[in-house]
């Protein structure tokens, strides 16, 4: 008689468990919006999944806004651009919407086609050109962002996903930073010598 296996029960009430593993291994992102079925079946276990997923040495993070991923600090010099690459490619998209007047926090709503993403590209050409990213490497930049879980392709375009959050938080934490180095900036001149000395003294 074969004795079973204890972690087959487990393993049982975890029928995505290969779909899902391939899924983050690849890098990519599981999102709410475009994977419905398969975001129930993590966030319904999603105990277990971490659970596994950590004994296999990959630390698996859940957003309630709607995405999941594998978090990898050892990123490697090709993942490294990509990722600069995107930064780059969803700032240049915030900063043109920011100044069309949307809302920043309704990103998935936005319709993205080829037209509206060369006249961005026209508007940063200095920046993009100087990443070597032309209106057709936008293109493929959103291509390898829908591979990667952060946009979904439409027959007019592309859709952005929740994922991107991850980047959206990023650009708002540097916005926030650069507002209190402002700040302390124009108190400077307020302050007096001792003032100066004595917080220098008390470091």
């Amino acid at each position: 008689m074969t004795t079973p296996h204890p972690l087959t029960p487990q393993l049982a009430q975890m029928p995505a468990l290969a779909e899902l593993f391939r899924l983050f291994l690849s890098g990519k992102h599981l999102n709410r919006m475009a994977e419905p079925a398969l975001w129930a079946e993590l966030e319904q276990h999603e105990p277990a999944y971490a659970g596994l997923f950590a004994a296999l040495g990959f630390e698996l993070r859940v957003d309630a806004r709607g995405f999941a991923w594998f978090h990898s600090t050892d990123a490697s010099s090709n993942i490294g651009k990509i990722s600069r690459q995107l930064a780059l490619l969803f700032m240049v998209i915030f900063d043109a919407q920011a100044n069309a007047g949307k809302a920043l926090q309704r990103f998935t709503d936005w319709l993205i086609d080829r037209e509206w993403l060369a006249e961005v590209h026209e508007q940063q050409k200095d920046l993009l050109d100087a990443e070597g990213l032309s209106p057709d490497g936008l293109i493929d930049l959103l291509g390898r962002a829908c591979t990667l879980g952060f946009a979904v392709a439409e027959p007019a375009g592309w859709r952005l996903l929740p994922a991107v959050c991850r980047y959206l938080d990023h650009f708002e934490g540097l916005a926030a930073a650069s507002r209190d180095d402002d700040n302390e900036a124009d108190a400077a001149p307020e302050e007096s010598g001792d003032d100066v000395l004595n917080d220098e003294e008390s470091d």
